[in-house]
């Protein structure tokens, strides 16, 4: 199946519950991510390597952040005469409105699915971090005949963001056959990271009828709902880096793993676009020391740095010790201060001397503009 068949809908603000101090000026889909990135950054990214041409990102509340970031969508390749990018805010006959849930939102945005030429329609949200060869998926789609197909991953089950489907019986030709949603185990499980694939009207006509009965869930009422009509498939995308925020600890426990060479392979083997900040290469202190760290450009260094992730713009002062910490845009840490796992968001200011300490179990998180 060529990818230029394929609409893509990227849902921007849904779990945004799982990360509520990081979320709550801004969409999923804006949060940051490895230094450089944000969580919009790899479905766009895909879905742009497997051909996708058109791609509409539903979002919800405080999508300013998110519309700055992505813009006319060049960094994507997406600025374009024909398709290309488009932002999809609440909007309804008469007033904006905010959805009330992933049905609701694809009904609210049924003109945009009606009006584009594709055949098919791939669906991502942002909280699965992600890089897959999304061609594959529609190859084996396409080669299995089956009207849905899932994109699912082994492992514990994500436990604080609702809603998740689990593929408890799966045939060797890759048709689900049980499912479950929010099951209860500390077991591994092959669970859906709501990347999907269907033909452009069947999507029309499940959420037309789901949203005339007042349906909300869109796992229950439309997918275990079919089982047994449609063919269901599930996809496996256990042997790509595939990590699912739930919580702060998960971000936090994603980042940190991409510090490790095999990851970032893994995560990096196929291109990741971003809309790019121009700033001058990082500075380091005479007495500077750094370790097992990724550190974006535009930094003034002077301390001790051991296996932190650290954004563009962070300026850490001298005879500071940071480590096990993610430093988001812009945070500065003063003088003699002592940090080890934390999380700061933009523009947090930390004073001399100070001493802040997590647990990688349980990583302080500090929200935009903290003054410490």
């Amino acid at each position: 199946m060529n990818g230029k068949k394929v609409l893509g809908i990227v849902f921007a603000n849904i779990h945004e519950e799982a990360l509520d101090s990081l979320t709550a000026m801004r969409t999923m889909g804006s949060v940051p991510f490895c230094s450089r990135f944000r969580l919009i950054d790899f479905p766009l990214s895909n879905m742009v390597d497997s051909e996708i041409a058109k791609i509409g990102v539903v979002t919800n509340a405080n999508f300013q952040s998110l519309m700055d970031h992505v813009g006319t969508g060049k960094p994507w390749d997406l600025s374009r005469k024909t398709d290309g990018l488009y932002l999809l805010p609440p909007f309804s006959i008469g007033s904006a409105t905010m959805w009330g849930n992933r049905i609701d939102a694809i009904y609210g945005n049924m003109n945009f699915l009606r009006q584009s030429n594709q055949d098919y329609v791939l669906m991502s949200d942002c909280n699965h971090v992600v890089s897959a060869d999304y061609r594959e998926l529609f190859d084996a789609h396409e080669e299995s005949g089956a009207d849905i197909t899932i994109l699912g991953v082994r492992g514990k089950t994500p436990k604080n963001i609702g809603s998740v489907l689990t593929f408890d019986k799966v045939e060797e030709n890759g048709r689900i056959t049980e499912m479950s949603l929010d099951k209860k185990t500390d077991d591994e499980v092959f669970y859906s990271c709501n990347i999907m694939i269907m033909k452009k009207y069947l999507l029309e006509s499940l959420v037309t009828t789901a949203h005339s009965k007042n349906e909300i869930s869109y796992q229950r009422s439309i997918i275990m709902a079919n089982i047994k009509n449609l063919k269901i498939h599930a996809f496996d995308a256990t042997d790509s880096f595939v990590g699912t925020i739930d919580s702060i600890q998960s971000y936090y426990d994603i980042s940190m793993s991409v510090l490790e060479k095999e990851n970032r392979k893994k995560l990096f083997k196929h291109p990741i676009s971003t809309k790019e900040r121009d700033d001058m290469p990082t500075l380091y202190g005479p007495d500077s020391s750094l370790k097992n760290s990724l550190v974006a450009d535009g930094c003034i260094i002077e301390g001790t740095v051991e296996n932190c992730i650290i954004f563009k713009g962070v300026k850490i002062g001298k005879d500071t010790v940071v480590k096990d910490s993610i430093l988001m845009q812009d945070t500065v840490i003063g003088s003699n201060a002592k940090i080890s796992c934390i999380i700061s968001d933009k523009n947090v200011d930390i004073k001399d001397g100070v001493e802040l300490a997590g647990a990688k179990t349980f990583p302080i998180c500090l929200t935009k503009n903290t003054r410490v």
